[in-house]
C-alpha cells in the first residue's frame, strides 16, 4: 500500500479489526484521500469496562495480525481517545474520522466527546453501523418501545420490520496510507503479561481475520449439519467458536449471516440453519438490551431483585473460579476457561446457574470473573446472559429453572469425554460414576484428589427457590 503525504481522513479502528466487510474504512477509501489507521487503547474512560486479561492477549494478537494487513503502519496509541484522536486529527491535518458505531456506554458517551471536539476543528465525524446485523436504534415495538423478549426482537423486528442486513462489502484493493511516525507500536501497548500464564490460550486459538474467516469455512463445512441438536453437547465439535473472532470484529455478522443463508434452502440442513442464525439473533438482542438499558452491566434489569438475598461467599466463590466445587460438570467447565480463554456456551449456563442458585452468589461476581478470563468478553452479550441465568434480565429464564449439574452431564456428556479432558484425576472412573464421584463405591474412589460437593443440591435448590418466592412477598 503506497505512502502520502496529502490530507489524511483517519480510519479509528476499534471492534472492527479486519479490511473486509468494513464499512467506515470502505467509506474512507473512498473519499480519495489516505488512510491513516488507528488504534486507541483507553483503559481511562473504560474504568470497570477495561479488558481482562484474556482479551488483552487476543487484541495483541489481532492487532498484530491487522498491523500486517496494513504493511506494519496501523498507528497505536495508549490513553484517553476523547483526547487523542482530536490530537491526532490536528496534527495530522486529517480532514474527517471514520467509525464503525459501538454499544457499550462508555463508548458511546466518549463518541459524543469526541465528535464534538472535532466538529469545533471543522473536522467530519463519521459513523457506520459494522458490528451488528440491525440498527438497535431503528428496531422497536408497534408503539415506538423497545422490545424485552427475544422472539418478537427478532422474529418479527428484525426478521421482518427491519431492512434486511447490509450485504458484505469486499475489502479494499489498494489503498494510500498516510505517511505519519506517531505512535507506540502494538507491542508498545503492553497487553501481554509478564508471565506468560496463557500458553494454553495460545495453544487452543488461531487470531486475526484470516484465523476467523478459516474458522467460519470450517464450521460450514463440519460444524453446521446436526448443530440444531448438536450444539449443547460440549464433548462434540459442533459450535461454531467464531464468538471471539466476531467481538473483535476480525469477522463481521453480515459476513457470517449471508454465508449461512443460501444454506437454509436445503432441507437436509434447514432446522440447523435456523438455529444458527438465531443464535446470531441473540448477539443482536444482547447488543440491543446495552443500547437501551445501559445500566444493564451493573444493575438488575428487574427491580424487584434489587432486593434478592445474595449470600457473600468469598471462599466459596473462590472455589467456583479455579474449578474446585466437586462438580465435575461445574468444574470442568471452570478449568476449560482457565485453560483455554473459552466455554462451551451449555457450561456456561451450568456453571452459572450453579454461581447465582445453588451458592446464591450475585451474577455480578460471576460475570467479573468471565470479562477477565473469557477471550470473547463481551459487555453485552456477558451482562445479558448472566442477567438471563439469574432471571432478573430482559427474557430471563425462570427463577425455578435451577440446572442440575449431575443430570445436565449425563445428558449432554453422556460419555464423559468432556469431563475426561479437563478432569485428569477422574479420568479413570467408570463412565457410570463419572458426573457423580461420591456415588461411586468406596474401593473406586480410594485415592481420588477430587474435591467433596460444597453444597447438596437438593437442600440447595429449595433455599434458592425460598429465596426467589421472597421477592413476590
Amino acid at each position: 500500500m503506497p505512502a502520502s503525504s496529502a490530507a489524511p481522513v483517519i480510519v479509528w479502528f476499534r471492534q472492527d479489526l479486519r479490511l473486509a466487510d468494513n464499512p467506515a474504512l470502505t467509506a474512507a477509501v473512498a473519499s480519495g484521500q489516505p488512510v491513516l489507521p488507528v488504534y486507541v487503547l483507553d483503559d481511562e474512560n473504560a474504568g470497570p469496562a477495561a479488558m481482562g486479561g484474556a482479551s488483552r492477549w487476543w487484541l495483541h494478537h489481532s492487532l498484530a495480525a491487522l498491523n500486517e494487513s496494513l504493511d506494519g503502519r496501523l498507528c497505536c496509541l495508549r490513553g484517553a481517545a476523547n483526547r487523542l484522536v482530536p490530537e491526532l486529527a490536528r496534527a495530522s491535518g486529517a480532514t474527517a474520522v471514520h467509525v464503525n458505531r459501538c454499544v457499550e456506554p462508555w463508548r458511546r458517551e466518549r463518541d459524543r466527546e469526541v465528535a464534538a471536539a472535532l466538529g469545533r476543528d471543522g473536522i467530519d465525524w463519521r459513523a457506520s453501523v459494522g458490528s451488528t446485523l440491525f440498527d438497535p436504534e431503528q428496531v422497536a415495538k408497534a408503539d415506538g418501545s423497545p422490545y424485552r423478549v427475544f422472539t418478537p426482537f427478532y422474529r418479527k423486528g428484525c426478521l421482518t420490520a427491519a431492512p434486511a442486513p447490509r450485504t458484505p462489502l469486499a475489502a479494499p484493493g489498494s489503498f494510500s496510507i498516510f505517511d505519519w511516525d506517531g505512535g507506540t507500536g502494538v507491542d508498545g501497548l503492553a497487553l501481554l503479561p509478564r508471565v506468560a500464564w496463557y500458553r494454553g490460550i495460545e495453544r487452543a486459538w488461531q487470531v486475526g481475520e484470516r484465523a476467523a474467516g478459516q474458522r467460519l469455512a470450517e464450521f460450514l463445512e463440519h460444524g453446521l449439519s446436526g448443530y440444531r441438536d448438536g450444539r449443547d453437547r460440549p464433548d462434540r465439535e459442533q459450535v461454531s467458536r467464531l464468538s471471539p473472532h466476531l467481538h473483535f470484529g476480525e469477522i463481521s455478522p453480515n459476513k457470517v449471516w449471508y454465508s449461512v443463508l443460501p444454506l437454509a434452502n436445503d432441507a437436509r440442513i434447514s432446522a440447523d440453519v435456523d438455529r444458527f442464525m438465531s443464535e446470531l439473533g441473540w448477539r443482536e438482542f444482547s447488543y440491543y438490551l446495552l443500547w437501551h438499558w445501559p445500566e444493564l452491566p451493573a444493575e438488575n434489569l428487574q427491580k424487584k431483585f434489587d432486593r434478592f438475598p445474595w449470600q457473600q461467599e468469598p471462599d466459596l466463590l473462590a472455589r467456583w473460579c479455579r474449578g474446585q466445587t466437586g462438580y465435575p460438570m461445574v468444574d470442568a467447565g471452570m478449568r476449560e476457561l482457565w485453560q483455554t480463554g473459552y466455554m462451551h456456551n451449555r457450561v456456561r449456563m451450568i456453571v452459572a446457574s450453579f454461581l447465582v442458585k445453588n451458592l446464591l452468589i450475585d451474577w455480578r461476581q460471576g460475570a467479573a470473573w468471565f470479562w477477565d478470563t473469557l477471550v470473547d468478553a463481551d459487555l453485552a452479550n456477558n451482562s445479558a446472559s448472566w442477567q438471563w441465568v439469574a432471571g432478573c434480565g430482559a427474557d430471563a429464564a425462570p427463577y425455578f429453572r435451577i440446572f442440575n449439574p449431575v443430570t445436565q452431564g449425563r445428558k449432554f456428556d453422556p460419555h464423559g469425554s468432556y469431563l475426561r479432558r479437563f478432569l485428569p484425576e477422574l479420568a479413570a472412573l467408570d463412565t457410570r460414576y463419572l458426573h457423580a464421584p461420591w456415588e461411586a463405591p468406596a474401593a473406586l474412589r480410594e485415592g481420588l484428589d477430587y474435591p467433596e460437593p460444597m453444597v447438596e443440591l437438593k437442600a440447595s435448590r429449595e433455599r434458592a427457590l425460598a429465596a426467589f418466592r421472597s421477592l413476590t412477598r
